[in-house]
């Protein structure tokens, strides 16, 4: 397993001004991963409002928070993050896909949303957040 480490490609504190302010759930049941994510996205600027372990609780906050966009864990304890994804879509909110198995581990009608591979550079995530924050497809 790597670690991200939030200084790779980004100064603490060098905030992206297309990420100031967006508010991230973050699904991921790695522990170390999500700290390490949930700190890279802050020093980008984001205002992370949940870091979900289980499907269910992430389908708790894609729900019901206001959220502007989603980084989502392809497989979450076991579970395949899809139903996250489609209420995340019934609610027009934009999401980008984290995923060690590649896109053949996406359903195939999410295949058009936006991938990074596991593990990635920092600078790799920031980019598909701000595409997919601007209409573009990552």
């Amino acid at each position: 397993m790597q670690t991200i480490d939030s200084r790779d490609g980004a100064a603490p504190g060098d905030m992206s001004a297309a990420l100031s302010g967006v508010r991230v759930l973050i699904v991921e049941d790695e522990a170390l991963i999500a700290l390490a994510v949930e700190t890279l996205l802050r020093d980008f600027g984001c205002d992370v409002v949940a870091v979900a372990y289980h499907v269910s609780e992430a389908l708790g906050v894609a729900r019901s928070l206001p959220i502007d966009i989603a980084l989502l864990d392809v497989n979450v304890a076991g579970k395949e993050v899809f139903p996250v994804a489609d209420t995340l879509l019934s609610r027009s909110i934009p999401f980008v896909f984290a995923s060690g198995y590649g896109v053949n581990a996406l359903r195939a009608d999410l295949r058009r949303h936006p991938l990074v591979h596991k593990p990635f550079a920092p600078q790799e995530l920031r980019r598909a957040l701000e595409d997919v924050l601007a209409g573009r497809r990552a």
